[in-house]
């Protein structure tokens, strides 16, 4: 008798437990119950202009995220599933960014990009379309891109003044070594083709520029939400913060299912110096970055760094 009166208020407490457990101690969700993934949108494929589909309301709550949609607040089909004239102007928009045919529609090619992992931080910013500021008009019978210029910048030319080219970073408490590691060769990496030199340092409240592994909201205003498709995000100068999704996995070598830790610092580390997102492929700047990759600075990184600080 005693034993089960022990093993029944064992099961009461252990229950308790795991009632006062921090959001971030509790097991996650699988991430196919996450209803922020991007998967969502494989289940929109051949959506197009005039049709009312369950999921479309998400998407578009999808592109206002990443600046391609901004309906004014009484403006109708804002809050519905319905695939408007605005909703197909802003695929269209995407489609031209991402070198894809302009359809309007959600054709494969459209939707596969759009569920590729990628950076948080947007395209367009307050109505600007900085991955095709300075371009020429595309053809696009032939699906041809002429360019002026690939890299960009965000409004305003935010940058660091030429008495802060010598830059302090720090980590959050419980940062890896592998990550400590991979982020140091991303910032000798920048330094080799900029002004700049960093330091690293270890008073996290007084760095110029900070990093860390981070779930769920974390006080920045942009709140990670699982594996829902950002992997990371980083603020233009002087702010100065980068942070992964800590949900997602990081290796130091490419693998399978992982993230590269040094190809996401170096394109955030891009942001925390000026650089807004290229809509050059090659370029570290471009806005997704896939599994098991592995890039490094390309030429329009290159050119756009030393344009900003000439």
């Amino acid at each position: 008798m005693a034993t089960k009166v022990f093993q029944l208020f064992l099961c009461i407490f252990l229950f308790s437990l795991a009632l006062s457990l921090p959001s971030h101690a509790r097991p996650s969700k699988p991430e196919a119950e996450n209803p922020t993934s991007f998967d969502f949108i494989k289940h929109l494929e051949g959506c197009q202009k005039g049709q009312t589909v369950k999921g479309l309301q998400q998407l578009k709550k999808y592109l206002e995220a990443f600046g391609y949609l901004n309906y004014s607040p009484n403006q109708a089909h804002t809050n519905d599933d319905d695939f408007d004239d605005s909703l197909e102007a802003a695929v269209k928009t995407y489609q031209l960014n991402y070198h894809l045919k302009t359809t309007g529609t959600l054709d494969a090619e459209t939707v596969s990009q759009m569920t590729a992992p990628r950076c948080g931080v947007p395209d367009i910013i307050n109505g600007t379309n900085w991955m095709r500021a300075g371009k020429k008009e595309a053809n696009h019978t032939h699906n041809i891109l002429h360019t002026v210029s690939h890299y960009e910048f965000p409004s305003g030319n935010p940058k660091w003044p030429a008495t802060q080219y010598q830059l302090t970073y720090a980590f959050a408490p419980g940062t890896s070594s592998d990550a400590i590691s991979a982020v140091a060769k991303a910032f000798s990496t920048w330094a080799s083709q900029t002004p700049f030199t960093f330091s690293q340092s270890q008073d996290f409240a007084s760095a110029d520029l900070t990093i860390g592994f981070y779930r769920g909201e974390h006080g920045d205003g942009a709140p990670f939400n699982g594996q829902d498709g950002v992997l990371a995000h980083a603020f233009y100068p002087p702010n100065g913060r980068f942070h992964y999704n800590g949900d997602y996995s990081f290796t130091v070598n490419p693998v399978a299912g992982s993230f590269h830790l040094e190809t996401v610092a170096l394109h955030e580390i891009g942001h925390l110096l000026g650089l807004a997102h290229s809509n050059v492929q090659e370029a570290i700047m471009w806005p997704s970055i896939p599994a098991a990759t592995v890039k490094g600075l390309n030429d329009d990184d290159i050119q756009g760094i030393k344009t900003l600080y000439a």
